[in-house]
């Protein structure tokens, strides 16, 4: 990578290794304060220029190359940091952030023109050494930043600073979304260690981290100094609840203005409001350990799951059974996949023809489940528990605290477990293609796939570096594929989101509110 050879001092914040996050502690939240407060009125000693938001789990981190993690995202991205490039969710088209322009001859080197004028919160000027920076840190360095298997894969990128608002990125072959691509890096000051993972990012955003008192809430402030139109909340408070039922009744009660991951069941009424988001629940199989190693078992896993059952009971038909990890509007989602049927008999024969060929069906299978995830997760682990139960399997329902969770879901997963590993998934493909779904879960090297095979690797590959019409197809055929011949997944249904809004709160959630709450776009009636 070629930088500018200037240095700034800067106050960075705190680095603290990965380790060191895992330690942090979520605040349960049993009761509501204050419950006597009228519906939509603030609590008491509520400053009106504050803004409160009630999410389901604290962030692990708030380090901004994880922030493609839905539980980090919803605070940091385009809120707290900026990307170089945004993707309107509503229209799906790729918008000017810190970049205002970018351009390529060749679909492989692109020249980015950076919008001059910005500053981070420490007050120093953003440049494209710091962008080159950025991409750096996640892409191509030892960091093992979420976004790269997400994103980028194992292609490192070339960086060469132009001139302080010139930057030329090239990708090791032609990447024809690769605006796309780097839409989903959060740019940080050049300075942010690159060994090391940072807790509170500084970043170019409308707001700044104040004060975050682990367990408890996330305080964040306006920027004075920001270079776009300023929001329309000075401060801004994060707390969490695992209960939708209790974020649900802040709401109603006064004591928050957003509330995330509900459902009408919470008792919301009114305040409920609907969104078609991008998420995909599905059940990750591990292949290395009896019975999962068995592509028998892993079939019989599908045709138990009685999907439609559980869309109907569990979610009010509002979500829809799901035959593959993206949904309608992705590129790459194919209409006529067909859902897994659901037929218990043809799972139980699959797990005693299994057992004949001399598997140990028996083996304990532990389903990972992270809490309050999304509403009603427990409910769900234990049907679904109970219907492989019936046809023959032991599946040990674990369930974990986000921190815990992650160590399962990312690469290098645990290699000391007892029994066999399956990991309730939900996946949002925010930038709408399929090629961040696939890269990431189904390639035989991806940050969130367990296992895969060569031929799937070379669909893939043919199906990354195709466009328009052919890209389509070529991705459709990447999603049947794996139906029929990895069996790496059981999908269970795309989801539909909802979220609670103050009566005197203006905002109208789009498909990524659950991936990045962009507090900008928030304001009072």
């Amino acid at each position: 990578m070629m930088l500018t050879n200037h240095h700034r001092t800067r106050r960075l914040s705190l680095a603290v290794a990965a380790s060191a996050l895992l330690g942090t502690t979520a605040l349960s939240g049993c009761s509501v304060a204050n419950s006597e407060q009228a519906a939509g009125a603030p609590a008491s000693g509520t400053a009106s220029d504050t803004l409160r938001v009630v999410l389901q789990q604290e962030p692990p981190t708030l380090e901004a190359c994880e922030s493609n993690l839905t539980s980090t995202g919803v605070v940091v991205r385009s809120t707290i940091t900026e990307p170089l490039i945004e993707r309107n969710p509503s229209s799906g088209e790729l918008e000017p952030k810190l970049a205002t322009e970018w351009s390529s001859d060749d679909d492989q080197t692109w020249t980015l023109k950076l919008r001059e004028g910005v500053k981070f919160h420490d007050g120093s000027d953003f440049t494209a050494a710091d962008a080159a920076a950025t991409i750096d840190r996640a892409v191509n360095s030892e960091l093992g930043c979420n976004v790269e298997g997400y994103v980028f894969g194992d292609d490192d990128l070339k960086l060469k600073v132009v001139d302080d608002y010139t930057l030329e990125v090239t990708a090791v072959k032609k990447d024809p979304i690769l605006p796309l691509r780097l839409s989903f890096l959060e740019v940080v000051p050049e300075e942010t260690s690159a060994t090391e993972k940072v807790r509170e990012p500084i970043g170019t955003g409308p707001y700044q981290i104040d004060d975050w008192k682990a367990g408890q809430s996330i305080d964040v402030s306006a920027y004075a100094d920001y270079w776009g139109e300023a929001p329309s909340f000075a401060k801004a408070n994060y707390q969490w609840r695992s209960e939708g039922s209790v974020r649900a009744a802040m709401i109603t009660s006064g004591e928050a203005d957003i509330a995330t991951g509900l459902s009408p069941e919470d008792n919301i009424g009114e305040l409920g409001v609907t969104y078609p988001n991008n998420e995909t629940v599905a059940l990750r199989m591990h292949n290395d350990k009896a019975p999962l190693n068995d592509e028998r078992v892993r079939r019989a896993i599908n045709y138990a799951i009685d999907k439609e059952s559980i869309v109907a009971s569990l979610y009010g038909g509002r979500d829809k059974a799901a035959a593959q990890l993206v949904p309608a509007g992705v590129v790459g989602h194919s209409e006529d996949l067909p859902v897994w049927e659901y037929n218990p008999e043809k799972a139980k024969a699959l797990v005693e023809e299994a057992k004949a060929a001399g598997e140990d069906v028996s083996a304990p299978i532990n389903m990972i489940v992270r809490t309050a995830q999304f509403p009603k997760i427990q409910e769900l682990a234990q049907v679904i528990q109970e219907q492989l139960s019936q046809v023959g399997l032991t599946v040990n329902l674990k369930m974990l605290e986000t921190s815990q969770h992650l160590t399962y879901q990312v690469r290098p997963f645990p290699t000391d477990e007892d029994g066999a590993i399956m990991l309730m998934t939900q996946h949002g493909n925010q930038a709408g293609d399929a090629a961040f779904t696939v890269d990431q879960y189904m390639t035989t090297k991806g940050a969130q796939s367990a296992f895969g095979t060569k031929e799937l690797d070379e669909l893939i590959a043919t199906a990354d570096a195709a466009t328009g019409e052919d890209r389509q197809a070529a991705f459709e055929k990447v999603f049947k594929y794996q139906n029929d011949e990895v069996v790496q997944f059981a999908h269970i249904a795309h989801q539909t989101g909802m979220l609670g809004v103050a009566a005197n709160i203006d905002y109208t959630p789009n498909s990524s509110t659950g991936d990045e709450l962009r507090l900008a776009e928030v304001s009072s009636k």
